[in-house]
């Protein structure tokens, strides 16, 4: 099937491009809030968050007057990314020069690891580099306030979470309340830890946040120019499939499922194997790289693979070391993994990331999908392909194959607005249009600050200072809970449910329960914002002589002609419906539709109070009301709400 999202870039350099200091652009803005102390870096793979985090360490020790810096990242094979580095020949003051003997992503016991990391606290060293269990494991061993004057960095931030049982968590909050620590955080995912938010919102407060996006970084790189985004529906069991989608031309990182989910064959070596019979006849494995050398089926060649789904301890460093020396194109074809080679893992040519089975984190998602988004000039195109169950009528798991179709294809949109430019939305007020007119500036007048600014009527600007901060800094992790809400994957799919009632009523509830101490006002600012951001990212906007259109669902509207009804009346879930009605036979969408009803949303008050203005208007028209067996979805469900509205008056009455 073709991709679900295709997205284009300009190809600046800007991004890739160093100022005197040697500072690329996402560098140098978190340089400028290098004073904060508490920091955090939101910033895609492959913008430089691990040499941002030098540069601001080195100057917390030179000019601020800290003693330490610590650095830890989530698993050993990321320590790398914090090896000596020179930055004064690209005209920084220092080079970055950790003694290699607190370098702990090394082999060995936690517990001489705890013991290297209270020498080092004792000892007049200034930088350790260890893993985020070594740094929970020596907080234990020592008092909080030995980490006064202390810089401490957390690299991959999202593995932090809120919940009680996350101890990287308590270990930050118990830090930050107890000694004059400085944090500095830094993450390449948009979403706070999915379902539980990484920081209490009292404690994500304090940090000062910087913000490097998707689109600010891929349209900045030089090579690459496009990245698409796209779903294959598989039946029976993958590895009979995966030969459908798998183009061995292309640098690809596949990862296969979970043992624990319903895609696994339950036996990960099987699939390894599966995977290469596919490809071709295996000839030899290097004895010193770990190199597996596949003569190609199709072509005769032989394909490059390295096996990390294999447990062998030695094997696999020995695989591993051979990637981390990589220099060509030509040194690796393939990857094949399981739960490796995702964040921190760095492989610039990759093209392709092929990944089995639907990943309930939209974290992981955005990581495995960052693999392939490096700058490479081995490339112009980089593909995110999800192999994904398709639905079985016969099948017992069919809700949960159904489940996970849907969220794939709304992560994909929400991945697609992640990866557009950013718009600003404003209020438009009658005056615009007679300053526009005296201007004489009616070619330009709607989009007319900058070319990212659109006016709306009737819309309503952030009125507080904690909107602001949500609409800024939070948009992508609130509409990523909107977007794969149980509730909004069931409206997804079906006819029935008005547009209006999705952006009217499920969206605020969802805004209330994430943010319970927004007053009325506030939520409907934040609702006006995500919806209409929502359905302008998934409008395309076109000039006709000198005028601007968006195209909104079906809809071509004169940009001048925006109001906020017209937005509500779109679904933001029109284009996700298209796209699942166009790539599934009409058998497989009846049975994720007959699934859906079975356990869809129940009719509320507020779904009614929305549908009663459409009943008035259906029964001018038609001179009857609705009928409850009708064919017609939207009629049918209509109906139910005059059934539900007089059951709620009845109930009134009675107790009246």
């Amino acid at each position: 099937m073709p991709d679900l999202v295709n997205v284009t870039y300009n190809q600046t350099g800007k991004s890739k491009k160093t100022n005197a200091m040697g500072m690329r652009e996402m560098q140098e803005r978190a340089y400028e809030a290098r004073s904060a102390q508490y920091l955090l870096i939101k910033a895609p793979p492959a913008s430089g968050k691990s040499r941002a985090l030098m540069f601001i360490g080195l100057d917390k020790l030179r000019e601020q007057g800290l003693k330490k810096v610590i650095v830890a990242v989530p698993e050993r094979s990321i320590g790398s990314s914090f090896a000596p580095t020179e930055l004064k020949k690209f005209g920084f003051f220092e080079d970055w020069n950790p003694n290699p003997k607190y370098n702990l992503c090394t082999p060995g016991s936690e517990k001489s690891k705890v013991d290297a990391f209270i020498n080092f606290m004792n000892s007049k060293e200034e930088i350790l580099i260890c893993t985020h269990a070594t740094l929970r494991f020596a907080f234990d061993a020592i008092e909080e306030k030995e980490f006064n004057n202390t810089v401490i960095a957390i690299d991959e931030f999202h593995h932090v979470s809120a919940e009680g049982t996350n101890r990287l968590g308590s270990v930050l909050n118990t830090i930050m309340a107890k000694s004059t620590a400085h944090i500095v955080a830094m993450t390449g995912s948009y979403f706070r830890g999915d379902s539980v938010p990484i920081l209490l919102p009292e404690t994500e407060a304090k940090f000062i946040k910087v913000k490097y996006d998707y689109y600010e970084q891929l349209n900045g790189y030089e090579y690459l120019k496009s990245l698409g985004i796209g779903y294959h529906f598989y039946q029976r069991k993958y590895t009979s499939a995966i030969h459908e989608i798998l183009d061995e031309n292309k640098k690809t990182i596949i990862h296969i499922p979970s043992v624990n989910s319903g895609e696994s064959t339950k036996d990960k070596f099987e699939e390894v194997g599966k995977i290469i019979e596919t490809i071709g006849e295996l000839e030899y494995q290097d004895p010193v790289t770990g190199v597996l050398y596949v003569k190609s089926s199709k072509t005769g060649k032989l394909i490059k693979i390295a096996d990390l789904v294999n447990d062998d301890q030695k094997a696999r460093d020995k695989i591993q070391n051979y990637l981390r020396n990589i220099k060509s194109a030509e040194d690796i074809d393939m990857i094949i993994a399981l739960g490796m080679a995702k964040e921190g893992f760095d492989w610039p040519y990759c093209e392709q990331a092929l990944t089995v089975g639907y990943r309930g984190s939209l974290t992981e998602i955005i990581q495995i999908i960052g693999r392939a988004t490096r700058d490479s000039e081995n490339k112009i195109h980089a593909q995110f392909t999800n192999l994904i169950a398709q639905p079985d009528a016969q099948d017992d798991e069919v809700k949960i194959s159904v489940n996970n179709m849907l969220k794939a294809i709304t992560a994909s949109l929400l991945m697609e607005q992640v990866l557009a430019p950013n718009f600003k939305f404003k209020a438009k007020y009658s005056e615009d249009d007679e300053n526009e007119y005296e201007e004489g500036n009616a070619s330009e007048h709607q989009v007319n600050e900058d070319e990212s600014t659109i006016k709306i009527r009737g819309f309503k600007e952030p009125s507080t200072a904690k909107v602001s901060q949500i609409i800024e800094s939070d948009l992508n992790d609130l509409k990523a809970k909107i977007l794969q809400d149980n509730d909004m994957l069931k409206a997804m799919p079906s006819e029935s449910i008005e547009p209006e009632v999705i952006n009217q009523v499920l969206i605020p509830k969802i805004i209330k329960e994430t943010y319970p101490d927004l007053s009325d006002d506030e939520i409907e600012e934040v609702r006006q914002h995500i919806v209409t951001d929502s359905v302008i990212k998934n409008g395309t906007i076109e000039e006709q002589g000198n005028r601007k259109f968006i195209k909104m669902a079906d809809t071509f509207v004169n940009i001048d002609d925006i109001h906020i009804d017209l937005i509500d009346s779109i679904n933001p879930f029109q284009k996700a419906f298209e796209i699942l009605s166009k790539s599934v036979t009409t058998k497989v969408l009846r049975t994720i539709q007959e699934t859906i009803d079975a356990s869809r949303i129940q009719m509320t008050e507020e779904e009614a109070i929305v549908l009663w203005p459409k009943i008035k208007a259906w029964v001018q028209k038609t001179g009857k009301n609705p009928d409850i067996k009708s064919l017609d979805p939207k009629e049918k469900r209509m109906a139910e709400a005059v059934i539900f509205i007089k059951e709620l008056k009845r109930k009134r009455n009675k107790n009246a």
